[in-house]
């Protein structure tokens, strides 16, 4: 029989052995992200916050372009592989990742999301919620619809905002007077009024293009009005016909060939920052012609069914979500327009934008977001995205009837609902 302080002294010696182990465990603990330009630096600025917390858990940003990211996350859900523990979607894709079956639904225990529903901006709670009632995304960002346009070329062809804004009618008009006194196009694309029209105003329980019932709604007169918007602007000739994010699209802000854009207000961000900074003071922003309020986009944090680290991958999704600091932060670095109400009173929303002119501009997008109706979302959303802009593009090059267009799109959407 072994003596008793030598037994003592193995028994303390494995014990190290043990804390040792699982400390250098702890030590390579990671919490993967997967996320997309700017939200993966948002994440990034949040890591030395979170290692104060857990300075043994290591923030893992995988990054990859918008259209890669989703593309990459579509395949992993649907192969229960290269899963991140936290997974950043775009409001357009939410729905198609939560028809998979692949996301938790957070909005009952462990997470129980839907206890702090009223902390959120109503319409994008509601855009993480599907038609069942699992919330399988939480807002961080929102867009509201917001038109941006060029003072000096709205001052040259002697337009003033109410003219520009007053109807959608008015705002086609207004472009013959600026193309006429500048030579500037309206706008780059005559799709981005389609866009932002088919977003607008839409009923609450009304889908984009399908409703909660499985109903087809492209033939509708919000879609008939948008179409008919856009082919007045093409027969006008007030579209240079160029296509967002090219390079082409950016020279026109650089340039001032282009008057407006029709987009979410984080664009004012982007223009600031990288696509035209050099444009400073001669931007302002506006409401929506005709009163109309949409949403333009919005990013969302998931997790995964098939993550390993669910426990801090949902501490990490609160963190991000709902703690006020980070999300004012977001919105002063990046543009990011907070999906979290609590900080919506701060007075940096009161602060002048420099680059629209010292105008307080976020005042304006802070009241589109409570005008704003949730909108369903569905997993044939971005099929339909692609339909539409076809038959919108047959309509502008190829003179299709407007009616034959939406009549078409709506048949090949019935029948991938059928499928």
């Amino acid at each position: 029989m072994p003596h008793a302080c030598t037994f003592a002294s193995k028994l303390t010696l494995s014990g190290l052995i043990a804390i040792a182990l699982t400390s250098s465990a702890l030590a390579q603990q990671s919490l993967i992200v997967a996320a997309y330009p700017a939200v993966d630096e948002i994440v990034k600025s949040v890591i030395p916050a979170w290692k104060k917390k857990h300075p043994n858990v290591e923030i893992k940003v995988t990054s990859r372009a918008f259209a890669d990211h989703h593309t990459a996350m579509t395949t992993s859900l649907s192969t229960s592989s290269n899963l991140p523990d936290v997974m950043v979607v775009e409001y357009g894709y939410v729905a198609r990742f939560a028809e998979g079956g692949g996301l938790e639904d957070l909005g009952v225990a462990p997470y129980s999301i839907k206890l702090q529903q009223a902390h959120f901006v109503p319409y994008a709670f509601r855009q993480g919620t599907t038609n069942a009632g699992n919330v399988v995304a939480v807002p961080s960002d929102i867009g509201p619809g917001t038109l941006l346009y060029r003072a000096d070329l709205l001052k040259r062809a002697q337009v003033n905002e109410r003219e520009l804004t007053q109807s959608w009618d008015s705002f086609v008009n207004s472009g013959v007077k600026i193309k006429a006194a500048t030579g500037a196009y309206l706008v780059a694309h005559a799709r981005d009024v389609k866009d932002i029209v088919i977003r607008s105003n839409i009923k609450t329980g009304e889908g984009l293009y399908i409703d909660n019932k499985g109903k087809v709604l492209v033939d509708s007169p919000r879609f008939v009005r948008a179409f008919e918007l856009a082919k007045k602007v093409r027969e006008q000739k007030l579209d240079g016909k160029i296509n967002a994010w090219s390079n082409e699209w950016t020279e026109g802000f650089r340039r001032g060939t282009i008057a407006t854009q029709l987009s979410g207000a984080w664009l004012a961000g982007h223009l600031s920052n990288w696509l035209a900074p050099k444009t400073k003071g001669l931007w302002r922003a506006a409401q929506l012609p005709d009163s109309a309020y949409g949403s333009w986009g919005g990013s969302f944090y998931t997790i995964p069914k098939a993550g390993k680290n669910k426990a801090l991958a949902w501490e990490f999704v609160q963190m991000m979500t709902l703690n006020p600091e980070i999300q004012l932060s977001a919105f002063k670095s990046q543009d990011a327009f907070p999906a979290l109400v609590d900080v919506h009173k701060d007075a940096f929303f009161d602060r002048p934008i420099e680059f629209l002119g010292d105008q307080k501009a976020r005042l304006l997008w802070r009241e589109a977001s409570t005008k704003i109706n949730a909108v369903e979302v569905h997993k044939l959303d971005p099929i339909a995205d692609e339909i539409i802009n076809t038959e919108m593009d047959k309509v502008l090059d190829q003179g299709k009837d407007i009616k034959t267009a939406l009549a078409d799109a709506k048949r090949l959407l019935e029948r991938r609902i059928a499928r």
